[in-house]
């Protein structure tokens, strides 16, 4: 590997929350110690959907997870696949839509909640299912928790990448929407839980990408065309040179980025030149 990265996802936060709501994501903005550029997901703006085309590059119209309903082991070329084909250690925090997606299919609860795989894609994952998820019950695991589980992959395992998903702030979004003191309270924990951990993670020599996989909308929607359900903010740590910031990035383009970042030879699915270099 010529590097290693950390992506960081928190599910279905909208672009201006991001920028209003993140005082030190955006404090380290200010110090130079990040970059942010808006991003503007796939469609439908479909979480599974989404999830599946940050790691495969290609649309849900090609890879065919077309709703939360569409679960199977995806076909095309992945992250995790491209990484572990090229001597990589991989690690996974994350729903069990992904290691669905990424590794086997179906989820088995006992067996792949936890699991170190020697052969991969994902040789270390850790996963939940939420499930019972409902408006009353959001069933997510504690942010600090997730920080802290891929905080020991990292130092235990040595993974070359990594990534952490996490639904909190979608949950929150669909039972509260995001014109709220509940939805600014929530935003403002999860900033708080997530700011240790980043200086832990760039000291020990990771580059750190933080964004969603979609927006969501001032009554708690997402799936559908507007910016707000399809634009977030994409924050990086590291020294590649990036686009101007006035650019929207492509969602497809972020795991041809990756891949570079790392020096995995990108697959040819991945048509998205990536953003940065």
């Amino acid at each position: 590997m010529n590097a290693r990265l950390l992506l960081i996802l928190l599910d279905g936060v909208p672009c201006a929350n991001w920028r209003a709501l993140f005082g030190n994501l955006e404090g380290w903005v200010a110090s130079g110690e990040a970059r942010v550029w808006r991003m503007r997901s796939v469609l439908p703006s479909t979480s599974a959907s989404c999830y599946a085309s940050i790691h495969t590059g290609v649309p849900p119209q090609v890879h065919g997870v077309l709703s939360n309903e569409t679960i199977f082991r995806v076909a095309q070329p992945d992250v995790f696949s491209a990484v572990a084909a090229a001597g990589g250690r991989t690690g996974a925090v994350a729903h069990s839509f992904w290691s669905s997606f990424f590794h086997r299919h179906p989820f088995d609860p006992v067996r792949d909640i936890e699991y170190d795989a020697p052969a991969g894609p994902i040789h270390h994952g850790r996963f939940h299912t939420m499930t019972g998820y409902g408006h009353d019950n959001q069933m997510t695991p504690c942010d600090a928790d997730l920080f802290a589980t891929l905080t020991m992959l990292t130092e235990r395992h040595g993974i070359d990448y990594g990534m952490l998903h996490t639904c909190t702030l979608d949950s929150m979004g669909h039972r509260f929407g995001h014109d709220c003191i509940e939805m600014d309270r929530a935003c403002f924990l999860v900033d708080g839980q997530l700011a240790p951990f980043i200086p832990r993670w760039r000291a020990a020599g990771y580059e750190v990408i933080v964004t969603a996989d979609h927006g969501q909308s001032a009554r708690g929607h997402h799936g559908g065309a507007s910016e707000d359900q399809r634009d977030v903010a994409l924050y990086y740590f590291g020294p590649a040179a990036g686009p101007e910031p006035g650019v929207v990035l492509d969602q497809l383009a972020l795991a041809p980025t990756i891949l570079a970042r790392l020096g995995v030879p990108v697959p040819e699915t991945m048509t998205a030149p990536p953003f940065l270099g």
